[in-house]
């Protein structure tokens, strides 16, 4: 199977650092977040997401910030000035409830032409007019 590359959502590292899911429930979230990243595919995270996982993750950020650079499989990217106007425009157009930096999501995997992965309903809901996305398990097979 080729090679794929994806632009992956904060969410979805949480889901995976904080072991999140309940078991009750099927298989739990961090379990499908693991499963996919394990595909073998090319993985992007943008300056956006590290500064989301900054504050969500406080103490253990800077170890999950060595696994990312650290790991071959991921790429971090900057974002740029044209990831900020696509975004104020989505959100000028958009009455949404998701916050700037989904629209920043959304305006980084246009660019750079790649699927969102996240598990975000409301971002899932702006983003699938704009580019693909996807759950992690609509990924496994």
């Amino acid at each position: 199977m080729a090679q794929k590359t994806y632009y992956v959502d904060s969410c979805i590292w949480l889901n995976l650092f904080k072991k999140e899911g309940d078991p009750t429930k099927g298989v739990p979230y961090w379990k499908l977040a693991k499963d996919f990243l394990e595909l073998n595919n090319r993985l992007i995270i943008s300056t956006i997401v590290l500064k989301e996982l900054s504050y969500k993750l406080e103490d253990q950020f800077e170890e999950k910030l060595k696994f990312f650079k650290d790991t071959e499989f991921v790429k971090i990217i900057k974002t740029i000035q044209e990831d900020y106007d696509l975004a104020r425009k989505f959100e000028d157009e958009e009455n949404s409830k998701i916050s700037f930096y989904d629209y920043l999501h959304v305006a980084i995997a246009k660019r750079l032409n790649v699927p969102l992965i996240t598990r975000d309903k409301d971002l899932m809901d702006f983003a699938i007019k704009h580019i693909e996305v996807f759950k992690p398990e609509e990924l496994l097979s």
